[in-house]
């Protein structure tokens, strides 16, 4: 049956989604998950919900799904050896280099990709496994057909989200929140910028960025047809009742196989919704319609003291459970216990007697033994061997009972046994010295000059459509001297995979060797096509072990994360030449919903269109390869004049990003980079560098 994991954000939240039918429920603790506004757990509390959950039948994953500093990662081995320790079940995670990590401290604690992994395609499940890892959490965008084609070709478990909110972004790929207020969704403090209003022409008079909650109630029995592993429900932020609600009204239907009833529908959405609910990416079916904000309405007091009843009065989740008795004259008498895992427990009491009046029968013993009212158990079966004529007192009996119920819930809660080992960084490799060079990446070809190519920088990164669209400006580059690499799209799911073959094979044949990959799936992709693959911002690359990473799998060179600061660019050991982005507008969001689409009812994304917030300043939306949008920072990136500080970090390049530049702004760009020149940006920022991100 399809595994329903469940939010845990506090201990009463576990007993809320186990004593409401969970399988599984998922939490963090420490400063290391993705929620960490959220009431994490402290160690102890954790090894608490852990032997409930595993005494209730319920299995438990720790949120490790953040990305961490080469400072930062010895205690996420010390959190993850704990966690292995005390039996936790698996481990979610998005950084490559946690993911070393685990391989190294903790190799017998299973792995699961988050979904900030950004897994949207057959190639990167499959990059996944490679990686060790048993079960990937998809990107909410994809389609059923999508999903299903997933399924029938993994080779590991995928989960995917079933309720819940939505981000606008691809999750991972979201940058929002840190470059404007400093606080990064990749580093589980997200201010949550798609709730605020934004506009257009000017005026932020709307919520085009928040989307309503998702909810597949209706497709249950369709997702265990196609073979999804787990159905996870959203809602570490939420309060216990909630977590009771979803998790009761998605467990009964599951156990039940139906869909929810209307009842249960409206249910849901009186627990939480905005406007209602959205299966609009499930249904391949975009558009307005799936966004909403959250309206102030009365809280729903019968319906969440309905549901704290379901968890505060005593034990409504019972293991089924045998028991065995076997009362023979002249042996002590014995009570054993089995659960459905295996687990056998015994006991023995008092010798029978012989019986002065009512002799002790089979049918008494059952009787006794079925009482098991405030435990977690429920008695399936009584097997009963009793001798005639015998007597046993019936406290003795109930005392056995107690006693091989408490051993079996100790047996269960037991952690299993797995190898630890210490964690070591590794060698650490020196900085180069030299200075780096400089690439350039255009959004468009018309924005490669002679002019520009003229100034010789080192690469030239050019989308793939674009540089398939455009052969001729491929070939002057190359003839100038100037190597082109093709800029892969961050996002390409298998539906539009043979799109990106054909660009890929056409960039082949006029001389291009190499490939930017910001996600794992295109990376594979590229690199099956005979690419030497880039490693690009997308991959999050946040530590020493994510580089040693990136080149065991081949990778020739790595962007450094821009929510980096310089001093932790400078301290990563660049085992494989190190990018950095030094001009442009920061990439902020990419999204698989059109806005643009969704205000005009026109695809205008030829031109570029401006988002404006609450402060009056203007987002350029631009269009994505394979007809989404990004949203880019309203400010330049703009280091020119500070580049003694970005050439100590030992890089092999500094890239400089063109978007919305024209061919004259490109090449007057890197004149000023090279030294040759004196442009400077109407308004400009130094970005997350010189600033600490939260």
């Amino acid at each position: 049956m399809l595994e329903l994991l469940a939010p845990a954000g506090s201990m009463e939240a576990v007993t809320a989604a186990v004593q409401n039918g969970a399988d599984a429920v998922y939490f963090g603790y420490g400063d290391f998950n993705a929620r960490r506004n959220a009431k994490n757990f402290s160690e102890e509390e954790a090894a608490a919900a852990v032997s409930y959950c595993h005494t209730r039948g319920c299995k438990v994953n720790l949120t490790l799904n953040t990305l961490l500093t080469d400072r930062e990662l010895p205690g996420a081995a010390q959190v993850a050896a704990h966690a292995s320790d005390i039996g936790i079940d698996a481990v979610i995670v998005q950084d490559l280099g946690v993911a070393r990590m685990l391989r190294q401290t903790v190799p017998d604690l299973p792995i699961h990709g988050s979904t900030q992994m950004t897994i949207h395609s057959l190639d990167g499940v499959l990059q996944c496994a490679d990686l060790g890892m048993s079960r990937v959490v998809l990107s909410r965008e994809l389609s059923r057909d999508q999903i299903a084609y997933i399924c029938k070709n993994s080779p590991i478990e995928i989960e995917v989200f079933g309720h819940g909110a939505l981000c606008m972004c691809y999750s991972g790929q979201c940058f929002f929140s840190s470059v404007i207020g400093g606080r990064s969704g990749n580093r589980g403090l997200c201010a949550q910028p798609c709730r605020m209003k934004y506009g257009w022409n000017g005026k932020a008079d709307h919520y085009p960025l928040s989307l309503k909650d998702m909810s597949l109630a209706g497709h249950l029995r369709e997702l265990q047809d196609m073979g999804v592993a787990c159905l996870k429900l959203e809602g570490r932020m939420k309060r216990p009742e909630y977590v009771a609600i979803i998790t009761g009204i998605y467990s009964r239907a599951l156990r039940e196989n139906r869909e929810p009833t209307a009842q249960e529908l409206e249910q849901l959405e009186q627990a939480f919704s905005r406007q209602g609910f959205t299966q609009g990416y499930y249904q391949g079916k975009l558009g307005p319609e799936m966004f909403g904000t959250r309206q102030k309405e009365a809280e729903p007091k019968e319906l969440f003291a309905q549901a704290r009843a379901t968890y505060q009065s005593g034990e409504n989740r019972k293991e089924p459970v045998k028991f065995y008795a076997l009362i023979e004259a002249g042996s002590p008498a014995q009570i054993a216990v089995q659960d459905q895992e295996g687990h056998v427990v015994c006991a023995e009491g008092p010798v029978p007697e012989q019986a002065r009046n009512v002799p002790l029968t089979a049918e008494k013993v059952e009787g006794q033994l079925n009482r098991t009212g405030g435990t977690p158990y429920a008695c399936a079966k009584v097997v009963a061997q009793v001798g005639e004529n015998l007597s046993v007192p019936l406290s003795a009996l109930n005392a056995m009972r107690r006693q091989v119920l408490d051993d079996l819930s100790a047996q269960r809660a037991v952690p299993p046994a797995r190898r630890h080992q210490p964690y070591h960084a590794g060698v650490r490799y020196e900085n180069p010295s030299e200075a780096p060079v400089y690439t350039v990446s255009v959004r468009t070809a018309d924005q490669i000059s002679d002019r520009l190519l003229n100034l010789k920088p080192a690469l030239i990164y050019i989308p793939t459509d674009e540089g398939a669209a455009h052969p001729d400006v491929v070939t002057k580059c190359i003839q100038a001297g100037v190597p082109v690499a093709a800029l892969l799209p961050r996002i390409c799911p298998d539906h539009q995979s043979k799109k990106l073959d054909d660009e890929l094979l056409t960039l082949r044949q006029l001389g291009v060797e190499e490939a930017l990959a910001g996600t794992l799936g295109v990376a594979r992709r590229a690199a099956q096509l005979g690419f030497r693959v880039r490693g690009d911002y997308g991959l999050g690359v946040y530590n020493s072990q994510t580089m040693k990473e990136l080149r065991r799998l081949g990778f020739v060179s790595a962007t450094a994360s821009f929510e980096l600061k310089l001093a932790q660019i400078r301290d990563i050991s660049k085992t494989i030449p190190t990018e950095m982005i030094v001009y442009g507008r920061l990439p902020l969001m990419i999204t698989e919903n059109c806005i643009i689409h969704n205000h005009s009812g026109q695809h205008t994304c030829g031109r570029v269109n401006e988002l404006t917030d609450r402060k009056g300043e203007h987002f350029p939306v631009v269009k994505a390869w394979g007809c989404r949008n990004e949203i880019l920072n309203a400010k330049t990136l703009f280091l020119a004049g500070r580049s003694a500080d970005f050439s100590r970090l030992g890089l092999w390049s500094a890239r400089l990003v063109f978007t919305t530049e024209d061919a004259q702004e490109c090449a007057q760009v890197l004149e000023r980079y090279l030294g040759l020149g004196s442009y400077q940006p109407d308004e400009y920022t130094r970005g997350l560098y010189y600033r600490d991100v939260e």
